[in-house]
């Protein structure tokens, strides 16, 4: 079972999107956005650069949690991971996205209350 886009509407009303391993569990989280369009453009975004090493920023937090982001080809960032406990375990987060954004379908939970 692939992977899959989740897209929804957040808590503010805006539009926003998990990428979710065949699992269910997600690895990656996007940026909020206004319209739809622009989601589903984000979405396109980590297709293409979600398949390249190079986009992923591998990052620790204050805490000393490793995080990634998921750059566009222009710098701006498309979407994070959760945090991990390890470098190893980001690496495989990074994978999962890799193997996932290429051929993953979109739900549209947009549309649910």
């Amino acid at each position: 079972m692939p992977g899959k886009f989740d897209l929804k509407t957040a808590a503010d009303g805006q539009i926003m999107f998990n990428l979710k391993a065949a699992n269910g569990e997600i690895i990656l989280t996007s940026e909020l956005y206004t319209r739809k369009e622009s989601a589903l453009n984000g979405i396109e975004s980590v297709r293409k650069n979600g398949a390249t090493a190079a986009s992923f920023e591998r990052k620790t937090s204050a805490k000393g949690d490793c995080f990634f982001v998921l750059k566009a080809s222009n710098g701006q960032t498309i979407g994070k991971s959760g945090m991990y406990a390890s470098e190893a375990s980001m690496e495989k987060g990074i994978a999962s996205v890799m193997t996932n954004a290429v051929g993953s379908a979109v739900a549209d939970l947009t549309q649910k209350a």
